[in-house]
């Protein structure tokens, strides 16, 4: 009953566990992001205007403190953007739907070279021994040294 031993699963259902295990992770990183975030900003308001710490230090007139929370602030709405839109976007199935997207257009690329050279090279040469193999083979066997 409350063995670890995980049940078995089919391929599909086990796709379907592993994206929704990452999700839970993602989301729970992005919890405790938030956590920290307003810890540590309460902590450094307390800090500079009730602890009176580096109360003298106001760059462009500005505390401190404001800087850090702003740029704790840019990166709290990074890791937002990135966990709920562009997981979305960006997830497996799009980045199988690029490869194979990618790949069929490398194989059309490929296919237009083929013709090209198809159309350079005649058929029978290519289809045969080139010229100059046949050349060699034949200058080989005619200047053998027999001892």
């Amino acid at each position: 009953m409350f063995s670890k031993k995980k049940p078995d699963l089919d391929t599909h259902q086990k796709e379907l566990f592993e994206h929704a295990q990452e999700r839970v992770r993602e989301k729970k990183g992005l919890y405790t992001h938030f956590i920290l975030y307003l810890v540590g900003c309460i902590f450094m308001i307390v800090l500079n205007l009730l602890l009176d710490f580096g109360i003298d230090f106001k760059p462009l007139g500005i505390d401190w403190f404001v800087y850090g929370v702003l740029f704790w602030t840019f990166f709290i709405l990074v890791h937002l953007f990135r966990v709920l839109l562009f997981s979305k976007f960006m997830n497996k199935a799009w980045h199988a739907k690029q490869m194979d997207y990618l790949i069929k257009k490398q194989q059309k690329k490929i296919a237009k070279m083929e013709e090209k050279l198809n159309l350079k090279v005649p058929k029978e040469a290519s289809n045969t021994k080139t010229t100059l193999l046949d050349k060699t083979k034949n200058y080989l066997t005619d200047n053998e040294i027999t001892d």
